[in-house]
């Protein structure tokens, strides 16, 4: 096991610890994820046949998979007719470097950004800080972990984790304003902000949540109208999305839009849905003069080229799982130390950034199924974890002691004198030593019975007869 391995794993468990057993972070959680439930059973009304359209996106999203490549020339040709223009990453290190020429030959310094996970995979904003370059995130929610120095607590709700009073204390001093519980008055203060910031930054930037190959156009959804505001107002607008967005054309959009609203947020629509197919025309008066869109690999075909595990790529990045997950719901969502937590999350991250640094997540999991439940592209999550932790053995990564420890168990099993063994207390002595620093530091010990089944079963019989 590498140090790297080590750092990922140990900071993995001391973070899940500390956060399992804070009373504070958890009722915070409880109280927004129950809002979230609530809103749910009320957006899933407008679905006469949710199980249907279900089963549509997820057949939607896997021909797109399955036509990957195709799609995405299609992509790149009918947008570079519309005046946009496409570039390709293999990595994170390219996209920055993409990113930078773009910035560089404009002699822009400052930046617009609307909600992206993708962008969040590259470190964007660290990257720029780095540069000197001034980049701020728009929609309200990231707006606030970047002014706290955080990373995005949840894919769909940033600051899912804080509370309006702990909002309010960050506002308070960070931006020097006197404290408030009103939630309207915080927003303005971040909207009079955010809205100087559009109208002088040099660049806006986005995601994008789908790529239509037929039009060659990206679909953004939004709730707060940022994104429009990012793209509106800078000269350029850079896209930035990983290759896995893409879908065959526009109509497909019509099912899969009020799926991702509803399993996102509770929502039938989301408030603002965008589509854009490229720069500013000439009859157009507002929007960029250039547009460019940098796709990015970083890791996703190493799903695509796998035919057990590529159905992952499917993901419409809803946030259902995580908010279905026991797991996530425990201990949070920065405990995982990754772009993307939760079910997902533990299921691309290892290939995303490597089998042996995050195999560990595979395990972060209870198989109790919830995640594949609420899919709305119907991503058998559970499935793939297990494949992944499969992965893990058969390519050497699992430590020598757990390996011992299966083999021991198996050997154990296949030999019923060694379970029936009737010494209970050496059982217990043993288990105690073993497992004190792992199952037994928060949970009560194994006991073990003083008799075992088969014990009992022939003393039930004699005494019968």
């Amino acid at each position: 096991m590498t140090t790297t391995t080590q750092t990922a794993f140990s900071r993995f468990i001391a973070d899940a610890n500390a956060k399992a057993f804070d009373k504070t972070h958890r009722k915070t959680i409880r109280h927004n994820m129950g809002k979230y439930d609530t809103a749910v059973e009320n957006g899933l009304h407008q679905f006469s046949n949710h199980s249907l359209a279900k089963e549509r996106a997820s057949f939607f999203k896997a021909k797109a998979i399955n036509q990957l490549p195709e799609l995405l020339e299609q992509f790149e040709e009918n947008i570079t007719k519309n005046g946009a223009h496409v570039l390709w990453a293999r990595d994170a290190k390219e996209a920055l470097k993409l990113v930078t020429e773009i910035m560089d030959e404009r002699m822009a310094t400052t930046v617009v950004k609307s909600k992206s996970m993708t962008t969040e995979e590259l470190d964007l904003n660290e990257y720029f800080e780095h540069k000197g370059l001034e980049a701020i995130e728009t929609d309200l929610g990231e707006f606030i972990v970047q002014m706290a120095g955080q990373k995005p607590y949840h894919i769909v709700t940033p600051c899912m984790h804080m509370s309006k009073a702990d909002i309010a204390k960050l506002f308070h001093e960070k931006l020097n304003i006197p404290l408030t519980d009103n939630a309207e008055e915080l927003v303005a203060v971040a909207r009079h902000i955010l809205r100087e910031k559009y109208t002088t930054a040099d660049v806006g930037i986005t995601g994008a949540n789908f790529l239509i190959a037929d039009t060659g156009s990206i679909a953004i959804t939004e709730n707060e109208g940022n994104a429009r505001l990012s793209v509106t107002f800078p000269k350029t607008h850079i896209v930035i999305a990983g290759i896995e967005k893409v879908l065959p054309n526009l109509r497909h959009l019509h099912t899969i839009w009020p799926l991702l609203a509803t399993h996102g947020t509770g929502q039938q629509v989301t408030v603002y849905n965008t589509i854009i197919s490229g720069p500013r025309s000439r009859n157009e008066y507002d929007g960029p003069s250039e547009m460019f869109v940098v796709l990015i690999d970083n890791g996703r075909t190493n799903l695509l080229a796998d035919p057990e595990k590529r159905e992952a790529l499917k993901c419409i990045r809803c946030g259902a799982c995580l908010n279905a997950c026991p797991v996530y719901r425990n201990i949070g969502g920065h405990s995982y130390g990754t772009t993307y937590q939760g079910p997902i999350g533990s299921v691309i991250t290892p290939h995303f950034k490597g089998m042996e640094e995050f195999k560990h997540l595979s395990y972060a999991s209870s198989l109790c199924g919830a995640c594949s439940e609420v899919c709305p592209v119907k991503i058998d999550l559970s499935k793939l974890l297990l494949l992944n932790r499969k992965q893990a053995v058969e390519s050497g990564q699992v430590p020598a002691s757990e390996r011992t420890v299966i083999k021991l168990w198996a050997f154990a099993m296949q030999h019923k004198a060694l379970v029936n063994f009737p010494g209970a207390a050496l059982k217990n002595w043993a288990a105690h030593q073993f497992l004190k620093e792992t199952w037994s530091k928060n949970r009560t010990d194994i006991t073990f019975a003083k008799q075992s089944f088969t014990a009992l079963w022939k003393s039930r019989r004699k005494h019968k007869s």
